[in-house]
Order: C-alpha cells, then structure tokens, then sequence
C-alpha cells in the first residue's frame, strides 16, 4: 500500500470530551472501522466501545454531566438536517432527546445537571429558535427564543439559572453579539461591541465558570484587533480585562474547578498553550512541542491533555504529565515533510504561505492547495491531502489570504464585498513569488481546493486563465446565486453579510464574485467533485456550472458522491484524492498542457 494510502487510513483520534462531573467518563471520535464515529471511553477500567454506527458516519456528540448518556446528531447521508438522540454511556437504545421538535440544522446544544437542555435549531422557514428541553419524561420542549438572523447556544451555566446566547440581530453574521437570559428567555444582560451593526467588533462564548453560583462567564472579544479572552459578569455588570498580551488570536476555557483559564494561543499557523490564574500578572507557559495544538483540556488533577500534531509528524493526543492519552490500534500514519514559511508581498500587506516541496531541486509541478472556510487558516499540522501531493513529486502551497483568521481581525475582514477577488489577489502574488523563486514550474500550476477553497479554485480558473494548468475543485461554490437560494439559512446569512445584501440587493457583487460569470473564459481542465447532499454548497448550483462546462466541449471530468459537505468515509476519501491525482497526472502529462 502507498504511504498516501497509509496516511488515510492509519487509526485516528479526536482529543477525548469528558462528562464534568464524572470525568473518567470521555467521549471520543475515531475511524477506526473505516469511518469516523463517537466512541465511549470508561478510564476506570480502560473499556471502549463505539456508540453510533452509520453509513456515512457520525462526529456530533456531547455527554451529559453526569456522564450517564451520550447525545449525539442523527442526520439523513450527510445533509446537517436532524434531530438529536440520546443514548445510555454503558450501551442501549438510541431514543430521540427531545421528541417534540421538528429535524432542523444544529444551531447549538447545552445539557444542565438536572437533565435539561437548551437546544438551538436552525430552518429556512423559521430562521433561528431556541428551545428549553425540561428533563426526560417531565415535560415538553419550550420556545426560549426566535429570530430570522442566525444565532445559537453558547453555554447553560453551572446551577442552570442562565443562558448565554450568540445572536446576530443587527445583520451581520460574521460578528455576533451576547445575551445571557434566564431560563424562560427574559434577559439577564446584553453585550454588544457591533454598537447594534455599525462596529465590526465580535464577540463569541467561551463558557460560565464551572462553580456552582457563579455567573461569571469567559468571552472572547476582538477590541484590540484581534481575538482575546475577558471575563464579563453579566449579573454585577462588570467586565475584567486579562493581562495576556500575545500577538495572535487568543481562546480560553476554564479550567475544572475555576481557579486559572487554559490560554490557547494561534499566531502565524502555530500554537501553543498558556496557564493564566486571574488576579496574576500574567500566564505561564504550558509546554507542548512546534507545531499546532488543535484542541486542549485541562483535567481535574491539573494536567492538560492536548491534540497535537505537525506538518511532518502525525496527529497525537498527549498530556502534560509526559503520557500518550490515547493511542489508537494499528499502523501508525507514515510521517511526510516539514512546512517552510514564505512570507510575501502582496497588495494588502504581508501574505503567509505554508510551503512542502519532495526532494531534489525545483522547479516542481506545484499544487496551491486553498483552504476553506474562508474564516479559517491553514498551519503546520497533518494533513494527509497535501502530503500525497509531495509523494507524487509535486511541491504543495498553501496560502493564508485576506480572509483568514489568524492575522488579526482587520486582515480576516478585508474580503468582504469583493469576496473571492480579494483572496485571488493574494494566491496571485504568492504564485508569482513561487515562480520567480524557482519552487514552480510556471506550466504545471494546480489550482485546488475544496468548499470556500473550491470557490476560488474555480474563480481562479475564469478570472485567471492564463494561469494554471488544472483545476481541481471539491464541493465548490460554482454559481453563486444560485447556491444562496439553496444553502442552508445560516450561510445565507453570511452570504449577506459577505456581499452586503442579497442576489435582488447587489445583483452586481454575486454577478462579480461568482464562478459562473467566467465559466466561459476557463482553459484549464477541472475536475469537480460533489456531495448530492450537501447544504452547504449545493448540488444544483454544481450542474449548472457544470452544464456550461459542457456545452462549449471544455475538458472537465465530475464526480458526484451519496454523502454532504466532504465524506467520513476513509475509502471514500481516499477514492476522491485517487481521482483527483489521475485526473492531474494525466493532464499535466498531456503535451497541451505542458505547452511542449
């Protein structure tokens, strides 16, 4: 088996959840069947065993804070569209978790200690509801909240006397304001640093003390320019600055008895993990290796268990008392190369690109692998897509646009209105370096990415034409209208917000950034693949671009797969990345391509 191969399929794990007030029993998400799934894990006694088994997989669950059951979203092939379930920890019936409500999109879940929960849902036709679910058997489901922007539970704190909310209320979707309400739904105290939509100021929940009376809840605000933890009492009114001055986005959480915050801190695609006690002068390193933290907990003894992993290093769930928490069955995932920073010049400052290249002197054929989201960022951690890249000879660039997080609040702002033409500015800039530095060769550039990085595969593709050799897009944005009337309400609401109105609003800002403006103009063969359940970038829009495609002869092959937003499914995934290599070897091998 290749070592590509062997990369996808190698036992994964996700950092383990624990239950609050029984934290020897965690909850966890593996592949080790072959698709990834919620298991249960008993610490006192070692046992494992795997709570949901479906088609095409599961990685939504939460356990209550007892630890006596699991919750986890049971949704249609991938669709997002369900409802939640409930499960004993030891094994049992699935039965539904809160029986009268409709399935919905997820819009957020808190369980209390006396078995209630808060539960956010999301529809297109009533927009955001949120729902106080009494205990099981004691009573029904009861409207707390409703509006038509998105909005979604933040945390239900200790003694469940209140209720943070995340909301949108003054249209913009990309920075939320805070209400904290009682358990009826009357409010407590709001937060709102947009200043009611005309300040583009966040504010996200980062969670309640877990101490019983306390209302004291961790926010992370974005005040000076980018993302840091305060904490707000929303009962007293009062806001605490913390003293945790580092250069990049900064998250917290508590740790279990209240006493000091778990700083995770992201800052030019690397992290690393800080302990601050309030009240002190400032926080104290957590010692973990280079690389990238993708997720931490403290535990009641004061360890941190952490998931951690590099470029070259496969992913591993470590703790600060020197152990592996939790090490999976099997083969472990062959190691790749390291990334090398470039750092370029680029028309709205200073652009960071992640580089892996094989072995033996450049140019190489280049792959410029654009991540999604948009709000999101590529660092050095594992990725087995682009590391079958470097196997096959080719070097791998990633570029963190404008757009992304990361960078500062200023920088993952600055696409909107002229969104997927600001990130090409920056892919363009650091492609150019590329050449002129001699890592690529000018005649084999791949344009490749998947959902918001499919978008701009495929914008790139018509808006640059002369630019690549191939395109390679994976669950895209093709047509952007109609992918607004289609997608699932929450993305229309950052659609919105992105572009500052509708497609019947600003026709002439969808018409701009959308790829099937250009279609015509594509040279390049594409290969597209797509969910047909897919909510977020929808089918429809994917034939329409397709069918133009089509009608002028243009070299394009499409794959269409039974699941939604990408796959859980590891031969799945690998089948896709399999296609995808042929289909560039193949025309990139091609004496038109290569222009020989």
């Amino acid at each position: 088996m290749p070592e590509w191969e062997q990369r996808f399929r190698a036992p994964r794990v996700s950092l383990p959840d624990w239950a609050e007030d029984a934290p020897d029993r965690s909850l966890f998400v593996s592949n080790a069947t072959g698709t990834y799934e919620l298991y249960a894990w008993d610490r006192t006694n070692g046992r494992q065993r795997q709570v949901t088994d479906r088609p095409n997989g599961t990685t939504d669950g939460v356990l209550t804070p007892d630890g006596e059951a699991i919750w986890w979203f049971s949704d249609t092939d991938g669709d997002e569209f369900g409802v939640w379930m409930r499960q004993p920890f030891g094994g049992g019936e699935d039965v539904p978790a809160a029986p009268g409500l409709a399935p919905s999109y997820p819009a957020g879940l808190a369980i209390g200690r006396d078995g209630s929960a808060v539960i956010g849902r999301s529809t297109d036709e009533d927009g955001t509801t949120i729902h106080r679910v009494p205990a099981p058997g004691s009573g029904e489901a009861v409207e707390i909240y409703r509006h038509r922007e998105s909005a979604g539970v933040g945390d239900l704190s200790y003694d469940g006397t209140l209720i943070a909310l995340e909301h949108t209320e003054h249209g913009d979707a990309m920075h939320s304001a805070l209400r904290v309400v009682h358990p009826d739904g009357s409010t407590v105290a709001e937060l709102d640093d947009t200043e009611g939509g005309t300040k583009e100021l966040g504010l996200a929940v980062l969670g309640f003390a877990p101490v019983a009376g306390d209302p004291r809840l961790l926010v992370g605000h974005q005040r000076r320019g980018r993302w840091e933890p305060m904490i707000w009492d929303p009962v007293a009114g009062t806001e605490t600055a913390l003293p945790v001055d580092l250069p990049g986005d900064v998250g917290a959480e508590w740790y279990p008895d209240g006493s000091a915050l778990l700083i995770e801190h992201s800052f030019e695609a690397r992290s690393e993990l800080w302990r601050y006690e309030p009240g002190t002068a400032k926080p104290v390193r957590v010692e973990t290796p280079a690389g990238t933290v993708s997720g931490a907990t403290a535990r009641p003894d004061g360890t941190v268990e952490y998931l951690w992993s590099s470029a070259a290093q496969p992913p591993v769930v470590r703790s600060t008392s020197g152990a592996v928490v939790l090490d999976p069955p099997g083969a472990k995932a062959p190691a790749s190369v390291a990334v090398e920073d470039a750092w370029v010049e680029g028309p709205g400052g200073r652009i960071h690109a992640l580089v892996q290249k094989p072995a033996g002197d450049g140019p190489f054929p280049t792959v410029f692998e654009i991540h999604g989201g948009p709000t999101w960022h590529d660092s050095d951690a594992f990725a087995s897509g682009p590391a079958a890249w470097v196997d096959h000879g080719f070097a791998v660039v990633r570029v963190n646009y404008r757009g992304s997080t990361g960078y500062g609040r200023a920088w993952t702002d600055a696409l909107k209105h002229r969104v997927g033409l600001i990130e090409l500015e920056d892919i363009a800039a650091v492609r150019d370096w590329s050449v002129k530095s001699g890592l690529a060769d000018p005649q084999r550039l791949v344009l490749a990415g998947g959902s918001w990085g499919g978008y701009l595969t495929l914008l790139g593709l018509g808006t640059q034409p002369d630019a690549w050799a191939l395109g390679l897009a994976a669950v895209p944005v093709a047509d952007y209208v109609t992918a607004y009337h289609d997608e699932m309400e929450a993305l229309k609401a950052m659609d919105r917000t992105l572009l500052g109105g509708t497609p019947e609003e600003v026709p002439e800002r969808f018409e701009a950034s959308s790829p099937l403006t250009y279609v015509d103009a594509v040279r390049a063969p594409v290969y597209i693949s797509a969910g047909v359940n897919d909510p977020r970038c929808p089918i429809r829009q994917v034939e329409n671009y397709v069918d133009r495609l089509a009608a002028r002869g243009a070299v394009h092959e499409v794959y269409r797969y039974d699941a939604g937003h990408g796959s859980l499914v590891v031969e799945e995934r690998i089948k896709q990345v399999r296609l995808e290599l042929e289909f560039a070897l193949k025309h990139l091998e091609g004496g038109d391509v290569l222009g020989a």
